[in-house]
């Protein structure tokens, strides 16, 4: 499907603003947010998201710490700064912004386009941030902190569970080796064009599928399967007798 003037498509337009839950009363702003400097050097008339990244960094590190200081009254002003720091990050942004698609409906440069800018995690991270400043300009601060919320209330409760609490590769790495004596292996592939992939992830223990999950990057679908594959384990040791609990500890081929 082509593209609209201005490099604007309505279907990637209505796509990401129902992701979003928000719809725009000023489309002009969601519009701002998605556009690359690439695509204002090619054109010469438009401002590019930079300065939307400025504001929505700002809000998001406000609504993180918000959330973070009311929901978890006592942990430590440091273990508050870790959480905000993790979750807040590049990489983190990065992935949010693959699981809404965001690369679908950015406006990039012919060059930009054409190198895979699409998928580039820092591309990603700062239009995530544009994005959340586009929603508090138009709404206001209580749809940023809803969609805020939205996307990282699980990241950062896990991240509050305490340190690797939010990465469930390290999880099971660790329950593998106490109670296989071996470490996890991943495969994954992708289906999908570049600007759009789908990556699934299978862990194996034993030489047994244990756990398969999918996601829009390669880390989110190797966590998935992390994830089913350490409550797996988990449900095996806990309902396990001491005697089988032993030859689970041992592990076999």
């Amino acid at each position: 499907m082509g593209r609209a003037m201005h490099g604007v498509d309505p279907a990637h337009d209505a796509r990401l603003q129902a992701a979003l839950g928000w719809h725009f009363a000023d489309p002009e702003l969601l519009h701002r947010a998605l556009t690359h400097r690439s695509y204002c050097s090619e054109h010469g008339v438009e401002e590019s998201n930079e300065r939307f990244e400025f504001l929505g960094d700002a809000v998001l590190g406000f609504v993180v710490t918000t959330f973070a200081f009311e929901q978890f009254p006592r942990l430590p002003e440091g273990e508050l700064a870790k959480l905000r720091a993790a979750v807040v990050s590049a990489e983190a942004l990065a992935d949010i912004a693959q699981e809404l698609d965001l690369g679908a409906s950015l406006r990039l440069g012919k060059g930009e386009d054409a190198s895979g800018g699409r998928a580039k995690p820092s591309i990603l991270a700062d239009a995530m941030e544009a994005v959340i400043a586009a929603v508090y300009l138009d709404g206001g601060l209580e749809p940023a902190t809803r969609l805020v919320v939205a996307v990282l209330e699980r990241r950062i409760r896990e991240q509050a569970t305490g340190p690797g609490g939010q990465d469930y590769k390290t999880r099971l790495q660790e329950l593998a080796a106490q109670r296989c004596d071996q470490l996890p292996r991943y495969q994954v592939r992708h289906e999908g064009p570049d600007h759009s992939k789908r990556f699934f992830a299978v862990v194996s223990l034993r030489n047994e599928e244990y756990g398969a999950g999918e996601g829009r990057s390669k880390k989110a679908a190797e966590q998935a399967a992390a994830r089913i594959a350490w409550e797996r384990l988990q449900g095996e040791a806990s309902s396990a007798s001491p005697d089988r609990g032993d030859r689970i500890g041992v592990g076999d081929a």
